[in-house]
């Protein structure tokens, strides 16, 4: 199943899948697979830095709730905010000062919507649960990312890619390019 092309859809469709991994978090504790992280901080890395990012071009989200204090609702109260700025807003130019000028909307979607995707599975397996990673996505993602793969190594925020054989799931395949370990069991 691919995920709708519309860049609101596809956070909608992605951020509820974020949600039903949240919501059945029990353990905010528990280590996820980003060294150093809990499953708290993958919640609070994707509450924290798209604000940022977002005001850098002039765009404020309202806030929210700390994930530090309640992740669940730090969660869900962004991802809501970010969803109404999509459907209100996503058509705006926006202009980030090391990104240059797109559709808001496409700005959140290539920056912010690929990350939580991502950051599923690290919650996932925080967390015990089974992420429902659509293979189309993933494969976009992975295909996008090995085109610029050293300007993404350098830049400190992806490790070293994890080996993965060839005919692993696309999931798994993406998943060891960003450095995370496929086979790690679940919490």
């Amino acid at each position: 199943m691919a995920l709708p092309d519309s860049p609101a859809e596809r956070h909608a469709v992605v951020a509820a899948e974020l949600s039903r991994l949240v919501d059945a978090t029990t353990d905010w504790a528990a280590p996820a697979p980003v060294a150093g992280w809990t499953a708290r901080d993958v919640v609070d890395h994707l509450v924290t830095w798209l604000p940022g990012f977002l005001s850098a071009g002039g765009v404020t989200l309202p806030a929210g709730p700390a994930a530090a204090d309640d992740p669940a609702a730090a969660w869900h109260h962004h991802a809501d905010a970010v969803q109404a700025l999509l459907a209100t807003r996503g058509d705006e130019s926006f202009t980030h000062p090391y990104v240059g000028t797109h559709p808001l909307a496409r700005a959140i979607d290539q920056f912010y919507v690929s990350d939580v995707f991502m950051h599923s599975w690290d919650l996932a397996r925080a967390s015990g649960q089974e992420p429902r990673l659509d293979d189309d996505f993933a494969a976009q993602l992975l295909e996008g990312l090995r085109s610029m793969e050293q300007v993404l190594r350098d830049s400190g925020q992806y490790g070293p890619a994890v080996p993965v054989p060839d005919d692993a799931p696309v999931v798994d395949r993406l998943m060891g390019f960003i450095g995370r370990d496929p086979a790690r069991p679940a919490a």
